[in-house]
C-alpha cells in the first residue's frame, strides 16, 4: 500500500494498481493486482486467494445482509489458505467524497448495519502471507509495508446495492 517511488519494477514483483477518478463531483475507486513476470508460488497464492475472497464477498452483497458478513466471508477464505487479513484498512462508502460511511471491514467484526438499496461502497480485502501488522513509512505517511517483509495483496471493487442484489460500478477484466 503506497505511493510510487524510484525503485524500478523487477521480475517477480507483485503490484497493486489503485485507480481513482472523479467525474461531475462523484468518485470511483478500484484496484487490481498484477504480476511482473514470473512470480513465486507464495505471491501467486496471496494474489489468487485475495481475488477469490473479493469475488466471494461481492457474491453475497444484497439488501438485508449485515456488513459483518462481508468480513466473515473474506476471513474464512483467508484462514483456509493460511493467510492473515489486514485489519488496519477497510472498504468504505464512496460518493461525493472519496471516503464516506459506511466503513466495511474485511476481517471478522460485529457491525450489524444492514445493506440497503442505493448504498455505494468498496470491498477491498488486503491479505498477507505473514502477520497482519504493517509499518507506515514516516517519509510519506502513506506507504505501508508488512512488518515481516512477506508478500501482501489487495483487490478492490466499488459496488452499488440494488433492490435485488448488487451492481459492480468499476468492472475490470482479469
Amino acid at each position: 500500500h503506497g505511493i510510487p517511488n524510484d525503485r524500478p519494477l523487477q521480475e517477480g514483483d507483485i503490484l497493486n494498481i489503485d485507480y481513482v477518478c472523479s467525474l461531475n463531483g462523484f468518485f470511483g475507486d478500484c484496484s487490481k493486482m498484477v504480476a511482473i513476470g514470473k512470480i513465486s508460488e507464495e505471491k501467486k497464492r496471496v494474489m489468487d486467494t485475495c481475488l477469490e475472497a473479493l469475488l466471494a464477498a461481492i457474491a453475497i452483497v444484497k439488501p438485508g445482509i449485515p456488513i459483518s458478513l462481508i468480513g466473515e466471508t473474506i476471513t474464512e477464505i483467508a484462514e483456509r489458505k493460511k493467510l492473515s487479513v489486514v485489519e488496519d484498512f477497510v472498504g468504505h462508502g464512496v460518493g461525493m467524497a472519496m471516503h464516506e460511511n459506511p466503513q466495511v471491514p474485511h476481517c471478522r467484526n460485529k457491525i450489524a448495519t444492514q445493506l440497503i438499496p442505493g448504498m455505494i461502497f468498496t470491498i477491498e480485502p488486503m491479505l498477507n502471507v505473514g502477520v497482519i501488522d504493517g509499518i507506515i513509512d514516516p517519509t510519506d505517511g502513506w506507504t505501508v509495508r508488512t512488518v515481516d517483509g512477506k508478500p501482501s495483496a489487495q483487490w478492490e471493487q466499488q459496488l452499488l446495492v440494488t433492490e435485488s442484489g448488487h451492481e459492480i460500478l468499476t468492472p475490470w477484466k482479469l
